[in-house]
């Protein structure tokens, strides 16, 4: 039910499963097999996967933590986008990838949920697409330190409330990797 004219496909978006990003996560080894599930699922019904790997001062673009994890890899011909801000939408070419995919639905994993998956979520539909969350291929390290929720309460609150984000015209929601069903709503 996307706005979007004429972008009736849907992708899979992976945002930011990079070695330094994930190396203290929750659940890190589950999230990354169950992202690695819906790449392969995602490959077997030609769905496009788009990859997003972020770079700014403390993650240098080129090093080892930049990297994306060695579980996973981009295909040939994926497209991968890079961005330096939280929305993966935001000074990339996100919305130029997808549009020439006719991407008008997109299936979200990544990291980390409280800052990039959330961001991009939000821009996701603000922009028109449908946005659906995999709840248990995202994740987020521990900032209780700093009085952040602890890792397990920021994912549950994230899938609590992105189930049941709305806006005219488009969809939300969540699903297990199990559910995910890539054929448009």
């Amino acid at each position: 039910m996307t706005t979007l004219e004429n972008r009736p496909a849907t992708a899979l978006l992976v945002i930011d499963v990079q070695n330094d990003v994930v190396a203290g996560a929750y659940e890190r080894d589950s999230v990354v097999a169950n992202v690695a599930s819906l790449v392969d699922r995602a490959r077997a019904q030609a769905v496009p996967v788009v990859w997003v790997q972020h770079a700014d001062e403390g993650l240098e673009r080129g090093s080892e933590g930049w990297q994306l994890v060695p579980e996973l890899a981009p295909a040939d011909g994926e497209p991968l986008v890079e961005k330096a801000y939280g929305d993966s939408f935001e000074g990339t070419t996100l919305e130029q990838v997808l549009a020439g995919l006719g991407v008008g639905r997109l299936v979200v994993a990544g990291a980390q949920t409280d800052m990039c998956v959330r961001s991009t979520l939000h821009g996701a539909l603000t922009r028109g697409y449908d946005a659906l969350l995999v709840s248990d291929a995202h994740t987020t390290e521990d900032l209780t330190a700093w009085g952040a929720p602890s890792p397990a309460d920021v994912v549950a609150h994230t899938n609590l409330y992105w189930g049941f984000q709305k806006a005219p015209g488009r969809t939300a929601g969540t699903v297990t990797t199990a559910e995910v069903d890539f054929a448009p709503a």
